[in-house]
């Protein structure tokens, strides 16, 4: 019960902060995919960023990048322009994304020699990318699969709270921990479904 409703509340916290850009953008000739791409090309200068050693300024790219990754879907579904393709397409680069800001924090530790930065970077990497994963695989087997305290909005707001207060060890370390709360969660979930069949 307690994932359905976190589940649910992340729906009403978006809708709430993305409604009236989506009915704005709605007006003009911006697509989803425009959004969705922009939003990759953003994060993409976050991590060079991270790479350099500007961690403030990247946190608050990191925060404009998760802004369009929240319109671009509301404005699909908005204007009715929501396919198959857009969908995957932004999963895509939803994980494209978090390697690059990954690869920026990998590359900003080993300059500092910090072997424990990059274990740690690395077990997200393994992580973010398994809980993703799960969720794809079940719903390919017709499970629907939201269930997880940690999914994709935490991750990025931890992290971004690590940029911007220079802790991004302690922020992976949460976040590697509680995302592997979250693949138990999701394993736990799709083994109930399919322990009968």
């Amino acid at each position: 019960m307690t994932t359905i409703r976190l589940s649910q509340v992340r729906q009403a916290i978006s809708h709430y902060l993305t409604d009236p850009l989506v009915q704005l953008l709605a007006r003009t000739p911006v697509t989803p995919t425009t959004l969705t791409c922009l939003g990759f090309v953003v994060t993409v200068g976050a991590a060079v960023l991270i790479a350099t050693g500007y961690l403030l300024i990247a946190g608050l790219v990191v925060l404009v990048a998760g802004l369009f990754d929240m319109l671009d879907g509301a404005l699909a579904r908005r204007t009715n322009r929501a396919t198959r393709f857009g969908a995957v397409l932004d999963s895509t680069l939803d994980r494209l994304s978090e390697g690059a800001l990954l690869l920026g924090i990998i590359f900003l530790f080993a300059g500092e020699g910090s072997t424990i930065g990059i274990l740690l970077a690395g077990g997200v990497l393994i992580t973010s990318m398994l809980v993703s994963y799960i969720r794809a695989r079940a719903e390919s087997l017709g499970i629907e699969c939201t269930v997880g305290l940690f999914t994709r909005p935490e991750r990025v707001i931890v992290l971004v709270l690590g940029l911007m207060l220079n802790q991004i060890e302690i922020a992976l370390a949460i976040i590697t921990t509680l995302s592997l709360f979250t693949i138990g969660q999701r394993l736990t979930l799709v083994w109930r479904y399919t322990r009968s069949g």
